[in-house]
């Protein structure tokens, strides 16, 4: 008897399938890496250059809709264009929607 209790084992081999996953893995957590990296770091760093942006911002009253505001707020410009650019500046995805009292910061000119 040789003096490893394991030495009767075959070798572990990874399959195709196997090997495959683990370098899925590996390029996974290389990716998550290198974002959570570049947006703490490197990225970041080029934010604090520059000065803040002063946004407007208006209270919504009752039955007015975000196209209404585009529209008092940059008369001039394509009002799609300009409810666009409120919804993402105020984090409402594609949602329009807006309830009275509700406070939205309007994109600078």
């Amino acid at each position: 008897m040789s003096g490893s209790p394991h030495s009767d084992r075959p070798p572990i081999r990874l399959t195709r399938r196997g090997r495959g996953a683990l370098v899925c893995f590996a390029a996974a957590v290389t990716l998550v890496s290198l974002w959570l990296t570049a947006g703490s770091g490197a990225l970041a760093g080029g934010r604090e250059d520059r000065a803040p942006v002063a946004h407007e911002t208006v209270v919504v009253k009752p039955g007015e809709t975000v196209w209404e505001i585009a529209v008092d707020a940059d008369p001039d410009d394509d009002p799609q264009l300009v409810v666009q650019r409120i919804l993402d500046l105020n984090g409402m995805g594609g949602d329009p929607t807006v309830r009275p009292g509700q406070q939205l910061r309007l994109p600078a000119d």
